[in-house]
């Protein structure tokens, strides 16, 4: 069935177009002040070198992590029955509108070295996460993970179950119907909340620098190297490495955004 074409709204058409520059003008602010001449050198140095693949090792890490851990947990939201599933889903995503420095001094208070949990596990391991790259992929999940959860969970919840069942009643196993019916179903849903939860975890500042540091070669991530270049007046530098950021993002959004739809 075709869809039916709606009519031109000049309010509505002239308010979108404002909406979407809003967004555009700072990038074309970016791109006009990036400095052409020596973006590739800006790049290539050690320093930026060092920044780039930390943020990708701890980013990546992160989504690896919101894959592993966050799945169930979205799973739970979705289906489970339980006392307390409005507060755990609250807490869950409260990272999401906390700011980025309350919830590193949070990690602090829970996670370092005289945390709750980061002194007795120092005690017993001698293992210590602030300040560490460790302490980057902590701070990273804490504030990217509830972004996968909440996505997937609300795809588990806009699925049609019938579907499950029906697959049920024909003799297919638990494993089958995961594997053939219900991944299938969520899986824009699935790629979405991955995307958002690397981009998200890329591009995290605050929780980071407030609980792992900004070690230049050992906590230092792209976002704290743009910082670092701003504050001591190397505006080149933190607008190449800022370029860095949003062509990786868009490249990547835009790319999973088209396959998810194809899906």
């Amino acid at each position: 069935m075709e869809q039916q074409k709606q009519p031109f709204n000049p309010l509505l058409a002239g308010l979108a177009a404002l909406a979407a520059l809003f967004f555009v003008f700072p990038l074309i602010g970016l791109v006009t002040g990036a400095p052409w001449g020596h973006v590739g050198s800006v790049i290539t140095s050690k320093s930026s070198l060092d920044a780039i693949q930390l943020s990708i090792i701890a980013s990546l890490s992160s989504t690896v992590l919101a894959l592993a851990f966050g799945f169930p947990l979205a799973w739970l939201l979705a289906r489970g029955q339980f006392r307390g599933k409005a507060l755990v889903r609250g807490l869950t995503t409260l990272p999401m509108v906390l700011p980025p420095v309350v919830g590193g001094i949070a990690l602090l208070l829970a996670y370092g070295r005289k945390g709750i949990i980061g002194e007795p596990l120092n005690k017993a391991t001698g293992i210590s996460l602030p300040f560490t790259l460790a302490g980057v992929i902590v701070a990273e999940s804490f504030v990217a993970m509830p972004f996968f959860v909440i996505t997937v969970e609300s795809g588990l919840r806009a699925m049609n179950r019938r579907l499950e069942d029906a697959a049920r009643s024909l003799g297919a196993s638990r494993g089958t119907v995961f594997r053939r019916v219900t991944l299938p179903l969520i899986w824009p849903s699935l790629v979405a909340g991955t995307v958002l939860t690397w981009s998200r975890a890329l591009g995290e500042f605050g929780a980071t620098i407030t609980f792992a540091g900004n070690l230049p070669g050992k906590t230092q991530t792209v976002p704290l190297a743009v910082y670092i270049s701003q504050s001591s007046g190397k505006m080149d530098e933190a607008i190449a490495l800022s370029l860095v950021l949003v062509v990786v993002s868009l490249v990547v959004m835009i790319f999973t955004r088209g396959r998810s739809r194809t899906s």
